[in-house]
């Protein structure tokens, strides 16, 4: 049986009812290279911080469920990149019989910050319905994981690189209330807009928490996922991206590269065509999402103690 190992700042935290914010760890192994990796993770902890929250960062560390890493865990993760095994839901268990470290997605961080009590994540962007699907069924486990687990999801919308007309209409279908922080468009990730719609928007972050309480507490299951868009200084042009995304899913097609490995080639991939500036953006978007996720955080644990 896996164990549960939580750091005694973010146990300390969640007795006390203070606000917990978890992240994951698969942006850090597997969504920028060494140092820059290292770095952001430090950033986002410090932003979590300085809005009155507690960070937890997420991972698989020999075989146990780690919730609140150290700084050289972090940089071990960050140094390692892609030789830590990208871990979703359906990998969870077999990490854990083989003591092996796992860098978490959206999905399993999802399922081991529900286990450790704490309700607010902030990552980059939601896993969805990959271009093409409706051939290759290529869907992230992030939207089942958001269909079951009771976890806000605080992001920059879905990745441009995915189909986000499809990906909504599988949320609605699992019953996902998909919110917007000061925004009705849906943003996609590099891009501010995508074209499409959230399906309500929040004010401030007290809203957000608000009905975070009211889902929750009238017993509804599953996770919500609240769309902050990119900070408009650091969002690239949406013309741009979509010719890049097209190049960059063509020589996808080209070198066959499948499944869990398609997000991190195509996020490389794209990194490479705008020279850098994607990274900048997605560092940018990252940090923005961690102070969202901790005003929201403080806001939750407040109503909680009313």
């Amino acid at each position: 049986m896996a164990k549960l190992v939580i750091s005694s700042e973010v146990s300390e935290a969640l007795k006390k009812g203070a606000p917990v914010v978890a992240l994951e760890s698969t942006i850090i192994s597997h969504g920028m290279p060494y140092p820059q990796n290292f770095e952001m993770a430090l950033a986002v902890e410090e932003v979590v911080r300085n809005q009155g929250a507690v960070p937890a960062t997420i991972a698989v560390i020999g075989g146990e469920f780690c919730v609140g890493l150290s700084s050289a865990q972090i940089e071990d993760l960050a140094k390692k990149g892609h030789a830590t095994s990208k871990v979703s839901r359906r990998d969870l268990s077999i990490v854990a019989a083989r003591k092996q470290d796992g860098a978490t997605t959206v999905a399993s961080t999802m399922i081991i910050a529900d286990m450790a009590g704490i309700k607010i994540f902030a990552t980059g962007g939601i896993g969805g319905v990959h271009r093409g699907a409706e051939t290759t069924m290529d869907i992230s486990a992030d939207l089942e994981e958001l269909a079951q687990t009771d976890v806000a999801v605080v992001c920059a919308g879905a990745k441009s690189i995915l189909d986000i007309g499809l990906t909504l209409e599988y949320l609605e279908t699992k019953g996902v209330p998909v919110l917007g922080y000061q925004t009705a468009d849906f943003p996609a990730f590099y891009t501010r807009t995508s074209g499409h719609k959230v399906d309500a928007q929040m004010a401030n972050a007290t809203e957000a928490a608000e009905i975070l309480i009211s889902k929750w507490g009238a017993g509804l299951k599953g996770g919500v996922v609240i769309a902050n868009p990119v900070p408009p200084e650091f969002s690239l042009p949406a013309s741009e991206m979509e010719k890049t995304i097209a190049k960059a899913l063509e020589e996808m097609k080209v070198a066959n590269i499948k499944g869990k490995e398609s997000t991190p080639y195509l996020l490389k991939k794209v990194k490479e065509l705008t020279a850098g500036k994607s990274l900048d953006t997605n560092i940018q978007l990252v940090l923005n999402n961690a102070m969202l996720a901790a005003d929201i955080a403080v806001e939750f644990a407040k109503l909680q103690k009313k």
